[in-house]
């Protein structure tokens, strides 16, 4: 399977919110054809008219695949509309967090090949990371072409088994969150030093992001890009101490917010 086989087959897209849109961008960009995209959506934006796709015009009789980019507590509600899609060829594709790939099979049919893909915000400015993986049904070149899809948007991994999708949600999931309120706190403390807010905020993202870019461009590890900007009792060794001590601070803290976040995804898949 590849985009000539999703051309002519047709790709459903259900839910066009943030992350369906990125996606859809990303895909128009990269060869869909907008003819072949049906997008089931019950608000759809400015936006979405203008891509030239199908708008709740129905869907094909045999789509090549069709993708869930509803919230979690939706899929209950959106799954019975595709269900006649399900166990046959069509390749189905979810973004929701905590839905497992039984759940959705047992929701279209036995034998339904199903796709977890789980993206990230930054997908928004196609600097997302998914992790991907695919029941038993779903076809090597199908799994290949659900990465090029979510590929789109960014980078792409494989998943060697499902329960590994908590950690990476805990992870790269909701990470985004951890670095805007890093961001945050930065600013805030910087404020509390006597800058700005305005001033501080833009030291503060500026820092993020250029460190981000930094640690994803370089051949260093990150603890070795660390140790290159710390001088031996300067100023960043001193904030180093309190970040990087064992009971109070990133380490634990960190580990303690990964672990509840992951809890957290094991308690939504039950």
């Amino acid at each position: 399977m590849d985009l000539n086989d999703l051309n002519a087959g047709g790709l459903v897209l259900l839910g066009c919110g943030k992350m369906g849109s990125a996606l859809l961008e990303g895909w128009l960009k990269n060869g869909v054809a907008p003819a072949s995209v049906y997008v089931l959506d019950p608000m759809p934006s400015d936006w979405l008219k203008s891509t030239g796709v199908k708008i709740n015009q129905g869907m094909p009789e045999a789509p090549a695949m069709a993708l869930l980019a509803v919230k979690p507590q939706m899929m209950g509600e959106a799954l019975p509309a595709l269900q006649a899609l399900g166990g046959g060829g069509t390749v189905f594709v979810s973004v929701a967090a905590g839905t497992s790939l039984a759940t959705i099979e047992g929701a279209l049919g036995a034998g339904t090949p199903v796709v977890r893909a789980m993206p990230n915000t930054p997908a928004a400015v196609g600097r997302g990371i998914t992790a991907l993986i695919g029941n038993a049904h779903v076809p090597a070149d199908a799994l290949e072409l659900a990465r090029v899809l979510m590929g789109a948007v960014g980078q792409t991994v494989m998943l060697e088994d499902e329960a590994q999708m908590d950690a990476v949600t805990a992870v790269s999931g909701s990470g985004p969150a951890y670095v805007f309120h890093l961001i945050e706190t930065l600013a805030a403390a910087g404020e509390a030093q006597g800058l700005s807010a305005d001033l501080a905020l833009q030291l503060a993202r500026a820092t993020v992001a250029g460190a981000g870019a930094l640690a994803e461009g370089s051949d260093e590890a990150p603890g070795q890009l660390r140790v290159n900007v710390t001088s031996p009792n300067g100023t960043t060794a001193a904030a180093l101490a309190v970040l990087m001590d064992d009971d109070s601070g990133f380490p634990a803290l960190l580990s303690r917010a990964v672990q509840a976040a992951a809890d957290r995804s094991r308690e939504l898949g039950q």
